[in-house]
């Protein structure tokens, strides 16, 4: 009865003197996985056009159902989105979107800063989602030990 007593309390003492991982956000950020599912980006062709063709694949497998697209042809028959919206506010950010898209259109990148004052400011659009997201101010990086 005493030994596991202590046995936990020497645990507790290792965790007690061990140096602390604690970080000052938003001083000092931690560097998140590569694979890490955060804001979504529409990306383009070299030539600046829009690589989604308006499959509605994503907005179809979504199960948030955080996806609206509005599809429209150009003259030469090619689609494109002219409305693509996502509200994050209801996305759980699962990347089924970008599994499923035959294009590569659709990419979620590593910013884990996704914060609005209203439901509103969640709602991206295309043009919104055509521009990386910029960092909300500069911080040091934490290098992950």
């Amino acid at each position: 009865m005493i030994k596991p007593l202590l046995q936990g309390l020497k645990l507790t003492l290792d965790y007690f003197f061990s140096p602390k991982v604690t970080l000052r956000y938003p001083e000092e950020k931690w560097d998140v996985a590569p694979r890490w599912r955060g804001r979504h980006v529409l990306t383009k062709h070299a030539s600046g056009k829009i690589k989604c063709v308006a499959c509605m694949l994503c907005a179809t497998v979504c199960p948030a159902q955080c996806i609206y697209i509005e599809g429209a042809a150009e003259p030469d028959n090619r689609k494109y989105p002219e409305k693509y919206v996502i509200d994050l506010g209801r996305c759980i950010f699962c990347g089924y979107c970008v599994e499923v898209c035959p294009k590569e259109a659709i990419e979620m990148t590593t910013e884990y800063e996704i914060s609005a004052y209203s439901r509103e400011g969640l709602i991206l659009d295309k043009e919104q989602l055509l521009e990386p997201p910029q960092p909300r101010y500069e911080a040091k990086k934490k290098v992950a030990s």
